[in-house]
């Protein structure tokens, strides 16, 4: 007879991610995770000691994801700079897989020096692109910097905005906002 087939470890860190953007770090409860794989929690032990190396993995695969697959595929699709960072954008901040967790990574580094170290790195890794592409049009570094800014700001926020556009739809305006930015004349 053959033994019963262990569920992957990276199940468990999918579905601690998926626990994580619904409800946060406190969420994510190894109980609860192996009640929504269908599994007994003892499996979970064979690939992390405890629930904080859970945590730990779900950020290693969180950066991952959304910094080195990312920066990876828009290697890979090439574009122009507007292009690539419109790209990068759409893969990290419009979707429903890594956008939720990014926005509760967010929340959880207000609380956590920890994660906000981790989260300070990969929002650096993204400015490092953003600079890297708009200083191929715009030789101003302290023009770069501030359209860095703004994009990522503009990336990020619109989330967190309710306000209405008068007449216009929050897509048209944030691709006005795209072209306010990445536009070499400007």
């Amino acid at each position: 007879m053959a033994g019963a087939t262990r569920t992957p470890r990276e199940r468990w860190i999918e579905e601690g991610l998926r626990a994580l953007a619904e409800g946060g770090p406190d969420a994510v409860r190894v109980e609860a995770l192996a009640k929504r794989l269908g599994v007994t929690k003892g499996g979970f032990y064979g690939y992390f000691a405890d629930r904080d190396a859970l945590l730990e993995a779900m950020l290693d695969a969180w950066e991952r994801e959304s910094t080195d697959e990312v920066f990876q595929r828009i290697a890979e699709e090439g574009g122009d700079p507007a292009t690539r960072i419109r790209r990068a954008g759409t893969l990290t901040f419009s979707g429903d897989r890594l956008l939720p967790i990014d926005l509760a990574v967010r929340d959880w580094a207000r609380r956590d020096e920890a994660v906000a170290e981790r989260l300070r790195r990969v929002d650096n890794r993204r400015m490092a692109l953003l600079r890297e592409m708009i200083g191929t049009f715009c030789s101003d570094p302290a023009e770069v910097e501030a359209r860095s800014l703004i994009a990522f700001c503009v990336a990020i926020g619109h989330h967190f905005l309710a306000a209405d556009h008068d007449g216009l739809t929050r897509g048209d305006v944030l691709t006005r906002a795209a072209d306010l930015v990445l536009n070499p004349s400007r």
